[in-house]
């Protein structure tokens, strides 16, 4: 948001003198011509100055961190439908994310699907359901880089790393992660593009661990600070040990309760490979919390 323009006082009182008006009337004619924001207004701009900066629902993650002493969860339900060999696969989990803010530019992270539910269906009718946890990554976020303003720039990376852990086939044996740069580009009024770049070390269906290069893209326009409808990308150079790369194409959008809250709801599709989803929906809620603030430094003079 732009600030609202200071009142040249000091201009005035010169004008006023060169001109031979009265202080009085001067003030009077101005006060009816140019009426001063009401503290109401005032206060709902600096409401839009700090507004929830959730990474759900897109693809790509966000260059910011949350802020220091502030805790953020961001919780989803995700449905995901797929097709191999005359087999129907239904996976529906909760992908969860929670965030705490360690210094201005620093947060720790810990994410994961959680709880996993999925269901296959041959045809010939025939089904079988399992479910399980999945494996939980943990990682931090620090912003690099950050311009400020209207026509904001910034970078960010963000480093996850995930333990052997999970249950049933939906966890990992070997230890995985990745490695991404994010940024962020307000690059027009009411736009801004928001890419990531990385490489990753995971863990096909057999337990084979593979290197693969990671990319995704969120193009986001905003006809109002709350409201933020967004088209992306995510690419993958390799599934699996062997395979082929993957294509996921995703668009949604999210809103903004009050200050602290956001509710969104997305939907995408595969464009290339096996893994993505054909198709896949998913709604979520993020909230933020103030945990505690960072001790003010003073200096003694």
């Amino acid at each position: 948001m732009r600030a609202l323009p200071r009142h040249p006082l000091l201009t005035l009182a010169l004008l006023v003198a060169a001109s031979g008006l009265s202080a009085s009337s001067a003030i009077a004619q101005r006060s009816s011509a140019e009426p001063a924001p009401t503290q109401s207004a005032t206060a709902q701009n600096a409401d839009d100055d700090d507004l929830i900066n959730a990474d759900r629902p897109g693809i790509a993650d966000g260059s910011l961190t949350v802020g220091a002493g502030m805790f953020q969860a961001e919780v989803g339900l995700q449905d995901e439908r797929r097709a191999d060999e005359g087999v129907r696969t239904r996976t529906r989990f909760v992908p969860t994310l929670l965030r705490l803010g360690l210094t201005d530019h620093l947060e720790a992270r810990v994410e994961s699907n959680t709880f996993t539910d999925e269901r296959a269906t041959d045809d010939a009718g025939a089904s079988s359901s399992e479910s399980g946890l999945a494996s939980v990554l943990l990682g931090f976020k620090w912003t690099m880089f950050d311009s400020g303003g209207d026509a904001r720039r910034s970078v960010g990376t963000i480093v996850r790393v995930a333990p052997p852990s999970g249950s049933n086939g939906f966890g990992t044996t070997h230890t995985t992660g990745d490695v991404r740069l994010a940024a962020d580009w307000d690059f027009a009024p009411k736009l801004s593009l928001n890419p990531n770049v990385g490489v990753a070390r995971y863990e096909d269906s057999d337990g084979s661990t593979f290197g693969t290069a990671l990319g995704a893209l969120t193009l986001t326009y905003q006809p109002t600070p709350r409201l933020n409808p967004f088209v992306d990308l995510g690419y993958q150079s390799l599934e699996e040990p062997g395979g082929t790369w993957a294509l996921a194409l995703d668009a949604g959008v999210a809103y903004i309760v009050g200050r602290d809250v956001q509710l969104d709801v997305s939907a995408g599709t595969r464009a290339h490979g096996v893994s993505p989803a054909r198709p896949f929906v998913a709604i979520g809620v993020s909230a933020r919390h103030q945990l505690f603030h960072r001790r003010e430094q003073t200096t003694s003079h």
